[in-house]
């Protein structure tokens, strides 16, 4: 049978088999449903053999009772009646298949017995049913129907839909929990298909060549020669996403939840425009596990998050999930993340960090998964970064968000001749009648995708005593760069950072150990990342601390000075007080490399405010006695 798109689904197909494709957007709790009907006499007791329920409809008993022959005595006894699980679906049309320019069509399922809570929110399925329609009443009083009928699946088979995207892998919550759910029905019959976190199949000839593949030498090289091959270069970047493809393993320290930690790696891409920022989001995308592709300026802290609706047939308040939650175990991709507004950025700090979403919202209070990995990119204020500004200067994101990225890369576009003239050609070769050959020891994108997921889903890597000490030596390194000036340049986020990185590239290698040329190679990725994102323009030396707090320590440095400056110009000018262009004026007088604005001899004055050594009204500044 060929599945059918959604928007498709029409009259002539009411009352035949279907399969549709989609991915499922919301599911209710389990619902008691009427299967065997129990009646009974209360005049004699007389209680006939259960009834069968069709469909929703009941044949009901006759009138008298066939016993005593009292009429309307005959009555539902409802805890002798025999019932099923039932669960309602919502199910929408995956982003890839919806056409250009349309909004997203939906369909509701009925699903029973051994299909409950077989397919969860986020996940892509392949469902065959039956397309049914049901009349609707106008009222629940009334017995008069409306002429438009209702139509909905009855389905009875779901198929996780695998297509060329990775399969999500469980992690060590999942596991136990698939073990629980295995020892309890153990003793009841035959155990469900496995959920999200089950793992694909593969055939032994395929395993085969994806271990040899593993075993080769050059596998990190070739890995990288097949992540998006048509945009040139950008080498390191694209190590970057590959380890955020492979991840890193999901620990617990101990048996509670609070303990745990994230295995999966955040990526933020900054540059100019046109260096390919969104086709290697899209890329990412098209193969990530339950990746969702959203674009800032229409995104919203909902609909990043979860929203509160109510239900068109029960009425009740449910939570719909947003893009975060609908990606749990997979990639969430945002472009034009500088152009989100400030509400729906602020929803991203817990997400990152604890990797939950928290709701309070018209008496729901949940805490819902969003084990997700995030993939943005950004442009710099004025589309154009400003070497001469630090990197929070260029974009303008809050430093809290910024510190929760593993990797920050920048991507300017530098005029080279020479380079210029590479990217030309590679360009221009990509449009030919014919085009160029793939270079070899390139992997095709199916195979690729299946390498990720047998990785993922295979091959936990530990730690080894060498990899350990050189990531501990690497860090103390990294935190010595500052000197005796006290500059931080490396907090313990860097090294959990380092942990996930080297990690996956182990995994790269399917190797179960993490070996010291993976820690060094981590090394590097995050040196080549910091050496860009965290100098500090006015020293050119890299300092955390312009990433972390906004301001780095030099210019901490700088701004005591001009306040000691500022005090003793107040000192020397008789009165105590002075106006801000009075100030600037008189700084620069009395250092040439003072020549300030307005707005950074206010800043300055500030700190003095902050000391109680002096007071500002308007733009005259006052020394405290």
């Amino acid at each position: 049978m060929e599945a059918k798109p959604m928007r498709d689904l029409n009259p002539s197909d009411i009352d035949k088999m279907v399969c549709v494709r989609g991915m499922v957007t919301r599911c209710t709790t389990i619902i008691p449903d009427l299967k065997l009907a129990y009646f009974k006499c209360l005049m004699c007791g007389f209680a006939p053999e259960h009834i069968q329920v069709d469909r929703g409809r009941v044949n009901e008993p006759p009138l008298k009772c066939t016993e005593c022959g009292k009429p309307g005595t005959m009555t539902l006894i409802h805890n002798l009646c025999k019932f099923t699980n039932k669960q309602t679906v919502k199910m929408q049309e995956t982003p890839d298949a919806i056409p250009e320019g349309e909004t997203p069509h939906t369909v509701s399922m009925c699903v029973f017995d051994d299909l409950v809570d077989q397919a969860k929110p986020g996940d892509r399925v392949e469902v065959t049913g039956v397309y049914r329609a049901v009349p609707i009443r106008l009222s629940s009083t009334k017995r008069t129907l409306k002429s438009v009928y209702k139509t909905y699946l009855d389905v009875f088979h779901i198929r996780k839909d695998v297509g060329a995207r990775m399969r999500n892998t469980a992690g060590p919550e999942d596991e136990e929990a698939a073990r629980n759910s295995a020892a309890s029905t153990k003793s009841s019959g035959p155990a469900k298909n496995q959920g999200p976190g089950q793992q694909m199949e593969f055939t032994p000839e395929r395993m085969a060549e994806i271990e040899e593949l593993g075993r080769s030498p050059d596998i990190y090289d070739r890995l990288v020669a097949s992540l998006a091959p048509s945009i040139w270069e950008l080498e390191d970047v694209k190590k970057g996403l590959l380890c955020q493809l492979f991840g890193a393993t999901n620990k617990s320290f101990s048996d509670k939840a609070a303990n745990k930690v994230r295995g999966d790696i955040n990526i933020l891409l900054v540059g100019d425009p046109g260096v390919a920022k969104s086709q290697l989001l899209t890329y990412v995308h098209r193969i990530a596990p339950r990746g969702m592709y959203t674009s800032g300026r229409g995104s919203s802290a909902v609909g990043l998050t979860a929203y509160v609706t109510r239900d068109p047939e029960s009425k009740d308040m449910v939570l719909e999930s947003g893009a975060l939650v609908l990606s749990d175990r997979g990639i969430c991709c945002i472009d034009e993340f500088d152009k989100m507004s400030d509400s729906a950025r602020s929803m991203l700090h817990e997400v990152m960090e604890q990797q939950t979403v928290s709701i309070a919202k018209a008496g729901i209070i949940a805490v819902l998964n969003a084990r997700t990995s995030v993939l943005a990119s950004a442009n710099p204020v004025g589309s154009r970064y400003n070497p001469n500004m630090s990197m929070v200067e260029n974009i303008q994101l809050p430093p809290t968000l910024l510190s929760r990225f593993d990797l920050l890369y920048l991507l300017l576009d530098r005029p080279n001749p020479e380079t210029d003239r590479r990217l030309a050609r590679h360009l221009v070769s990509l449009h030919y009648k014919n085009p160029p050959q793939k270079k070899r020891g390139v992997i095709s994108a199916d195979l690729l995708t299946e390498y990720v997921s047998y990785a993922r889903a295979n091959v936990q890597p530990v730690l080894s005593d060498e990899a350990s000490e050189e990531l501990v030596e690497g860090y103390v390194e990294t935190r010595r760069m500052g000197g005796s000036r006290k500059v931080i340049t490396a907090t313990p986020r860097q090294l959990e950072s380092l942990i996930r990185l080297s990690e996956s590239l182990a995994r790269m290698r399917l190797s179960a150990v993490v070996d010291r040329d993976d820690a060094k190679e981590a090394l590097r990725l995050m040196r080549v990342a910091m050496q860009q994102s965290a100098v500090d323009p006015r020293t050119g030396t890299i300092d955390m601390d312009k990433i972390l707090t906004g301001r780095s320590a030099s210019d901490r440095q700088h701004r005591r000075t001009v306040a000691e400056a500022i005090r003793a110009c107040l000192n020397t000018s008789g009165s105590g007080r002075l106006r801000l262009g009075e100030l600037a004026k008189a700084l620069a007088e009395r250092d040439n490399t003072m020549a300030l604005s307005i707005q950074e001899v206010r800043d300055a004055a500030m700190l003095l405010i902050e000391e109680e050594k002096c007071t500002i009204r308007g733009d005259l500044v006052t020394l405290i006695a």
